[in-house]
């Protein structure tokens, strides 16, 4: 059984406080988008874990595909041993979301491929347990996002005359590190309310918190950024910790980007959700 776990972007990234847990409360917009990996899950007699594409600096055990099986293997001792293959095709570290996708994703297969009968709200219990991005994908819907990422409400956008373009360096952000670097702060305006402005209005108010510090530390992301609004982007910004920058453009602007032949690049067009 083969599924496709897509990677998301975040319109907007607020970090309001830190919790006495040690996770920080946000909000932000979940937008999946079509960049996706490829996931096979097929019975075996043993468990086993590889991997194709990108090469995933973790061991096999440590993986979160790995970890995910083990997960539902605790409460559910009768599961089946089961081969999974992994072609990653997302740039790692690159706040697209691609590991929780394909944690989340992996949850969602073993259910549907074993007959486990959990439904929505247990599938996010255990995708909480890997990490606080993952709930978001196994709604995989446009949602707004707040808590550690987990408390989801579904938002209506329309997009549908866009596109985006999608630049990511190849440079690996450490999102513990960059969580370090924040001063965490109330905004003057919920991503919630400028969410449904026109997209013309996100450039002055929607915000990534961690833009500043990765700026900082990298200004070769931020030169992606200045790129994409040089190129006419009516909206561009770093999605979650980084280091992959989007840009919004009309749908049908024709674009020509200069950006290194090294740099990951995809161009997306958007649908009405």
């Amino acid at each position: 059984m083969i599924t496709f776990p897509n990677a998301k972007i975040n319109l907007g990234l607020t970090i309001l406080n830190k919790r006495e847990d040690g996770f920080h409360n946000l909000e932000t917009i979940f937008l999946p988008i079509h960049i996706k990996d490829v996931l096979e899950i097929i019975p075996s007699e043993k468990f086993e874990f590889n991997t194709s594409g990108n090469t995933i600096d973790v061991k096999p055990e440590e993986n979160i595909c790995t970890k995910a099986y083990r997960l539902l293997k605790k409460d559910f001792p009768d599961l089946p041993a089961a081969k999974i293959h992994l072609h990653k095709a997302t740039p790692l570290g690159a706040g697209l979301g691609g590991g929780s996708a394909d944690g989340a994703f992996t949850l969602k297969l073993l259910n549907q491929k074993f007959n486990l009968n959990l439904s929505t709200i247990q599938l996010i219990n255990y995708a909480l347990q890997l990490g606080s991005d993952c709930p978001f994908f196994i709604y995989n819907t446009p949602s707004i996002a707040s808590g550690r990422g987990e408390i989801l409400e579904e938002v209506n956008l329309d997009l549908s005359c866009y596109k985006i373009i999608v630049v990511n360096p190849g440079i690996h952000i450490n999102t513990g590190w960059a969580f370090t670097q924040l001063t965490p702060a109330l905004p003057s305006k919920s991503i919630k309310n400028i969410i449904h402005q026109p997209v013309t209005t996100w450039k002055d108010e929607l915000k990534n918190d961690f833009e500043e510090p990765v700026f900082k530390q990298h200004p070769e992301i931020k030169s992606i950024k200045d790129e994409l609004y040089n190129k006419g982007a009516i909206y561009a910004s770093m999605s979650g910790s980084g280091s992959s920058v989007y840009g919004i453009f009309k749908k049908e602007e024709t674009l020509k980007l200069s950006f290194p032949e090294n740099f990951f690049v995809r161009e997306i067009l958007l649908s009405h959700f």
